[in-house]
C-alpha cells in the first residue's frame, strides 16, 4: 500500500475554521540516505505548531503536515544508516524543515531520533521529546550550567511558564542538577502541577518578579529561563538577574527587546532554537540522538518522569483543531497527545 492517512493544511486558517486542519490521504515515502521511515503510534503537539499554521495568505498545493513529537516503530531504514533498525521503537521531535509527523509513517533523521523510554507507553513517550531537546539544550548547552549537583548547591534558577511542556521538563532537569528551582505559575492547578514537577517555590508571573523573590530569600538569581511572553517580563527579569548571570529564552517577542537594560550586570542573553541542528544539518546533529537517549535512560532510572497531561484520543483533523485550540488558549497544563489513526 503506497498511500497513507495523515492530517494536513492547504490554507492558513484560524482554528475555528473546520478547514484549518484537514484529514487526507498522501503517499508513504521510502526511506533513502540516512533517513528512517517511521510507524507513528502517538504523536504530541506544541505551540510551535499553532505558530506555524497561523492565519497568512500563502496556499499549500500540497498539504502541510504539522507535527514535531513523534513516538513509534521503525518500518524501513534508507541505506546509510547504522544507528537503528526495523522493530526499533523510538521517539523524536523531527526536522522544522521537513514535513511533520501527524501521518501514519514519518520520514525522520536517524541522527535526531532517540530510542523510546522501555518503561514509558508510546503516549508517554510521544510527550517528551521537543520539550526535553529545548529545555535539555537551554538549560546545559546554550547556558552552560554544569550537570554536577555539587557545583549547583547554592545557585537557583527562575523559569518563567513553568507550568508548561518545556518547563515541565526544564523543572526536573534543573532539580536533578542540584539547582533551587523557581517555578512561575498563576493558577493553583498550574502551582500544584509546577511543584509535582519538583519546583522548591513558585511564585506569580502575572506580578512583578523580584519583590516575591527578595520575599521567598532571593535578592537576585543567576540563571533565568523564559518561555513565553519575554518583551512582558523583559524588564523584570532584568531587574532579578543576578550579576553576571545568564538568560535564555525561546519564544517570539512581539516588540523589540532593550538589550542595554542588561549591560552594566554583564548578563549574557541566550536564545534556545531545538530545530537548529536539523535545519542547518550542523556537524554536531547527532548529540540530540545522544541527548534523547540520556533522557530515556534517566526515565527508565525514574530520575525523570513524562510530562503527558491529557489524551485528547486518535490522530484526526477534528481531535487535532481541540489540541491546537487548547494551546491557543495558553491554559494548557503539561502536555497533550493523540494516539493512533482511526
Amino acid at each position: 500500500m503506497n498511500s497513507m492517512k495523515a492530517v494536513g493544511l492547504t490554507h492558513y486558517l484560524p482554528i475555528d475554521n473546520p478547514q484549518s486542519l484537514l484529514d487526507v490521504v498522501i503517499e508513504k515515502p521510502k526511506a533513502t540516505g540516512r533517513d528512517i521511515l517511521v510507524k507513528v503510534e502517538a504523536i504530541s503537539v506544541n505551540p510551535v505548531d499553532t505558530k506555524v499554521r497561523a492565519p497568512k495568505e500563502k496556499v499549500e498545493e500540497v498539504p502541510k503536515i504539522l507535527g514535531w513529537d513523534v513516538a513509534g516503530i521503525v518500518e524501513e531504514t534508507g541505506p546509510d544508516c547504522s544507528l537503528f533498525q526495523p522493530g526499533d521503537e523510538v521517539f523524536y521531535a523531527g526536522s522544522i524543515a521537513r514535513q511533520g509527523g501527524n501521518s501514519e509513517y514519518h520520514l525522520v533523521d536517524e541522527r535526531i531520533v532517540g530510542r523510546k523510554p522501555a518503561s514509558l507507553s508510546f503516549v508517554e513517550a510521544a510527550a517528551l521529546p521537543l520539550t526535553s531537546i529545548t529545555a535539555w539544550e537551554a538549560l546545559f548547552t546554550r547556558m552552560s550550567i554544569s550537570q554536577d549537583p555539587d557545583h549547583n548547591k547554592e545557585k537557583a534558577l527562575l523559569i518563567i511558564g513553568a507550568a508548561g511542556g518545556v518547563g515541565s521538563i526544564a523543572t526536573q532537569l534543573a532539580k536533578q542538577a542540584g539547582l533551587t528551582v523557581i517555578g512561575t505559575a498563576s493558577r493553583p492547578e498550574t502551582v500544584s502541577w509546577v511543584k509535582s514537577m519538583g519546583a522548591d517555590y513558585t511564585i506569580n508571573h502575572h506580578d512583578p518578579l523580584l519583590p516575591q523573590l527578595q520575599a521567598i530569600g532571593f535578592s537576585s538569581v543567576p540563571y533565568i529561563f523564559c518561555l513565553n511572553a519575554l518583551e512582558k517580563h523583559w524588564e523584570g527579569i532584568s531587574e532579578a538577574i543576578s550579576p553576571q548571570g545568564v538568560v535564555c529564552a525561546i519564544d517570539d517577542p512581539t516588540s523589540p527587546l532593550d538589550l542595554k537594560l542588561l549591560k552594566q550586570k554583564s548578563v549574557t542573553f541566550v536564545w534556545e532554537f531545538m530545530f537548529t541542528r536539523a535545519l542547518f544539518e550542523t556537524d554536531d546533529m547527532i548529540e540530540q540522538h545522544h541527548l534523547l537517549n540520556h533522557i530515556a535512560d534517566a526515565v527508565d532510572q525514574q530520575k525523570l518522569k513524562t510530562t503527558l497531561a491529557e489524551v485528547i484520543g486518535p490522530i484526526s483533523a477534528e481531535n487535532l483543531r481541540q489540541a491546537h485550540k487548547l494551546l491557543e488558549s495558553n491554559s494548557a497544563i503539561g502536555k497533550i497527545v493523540l494516539e493512533g489513526f482511526v
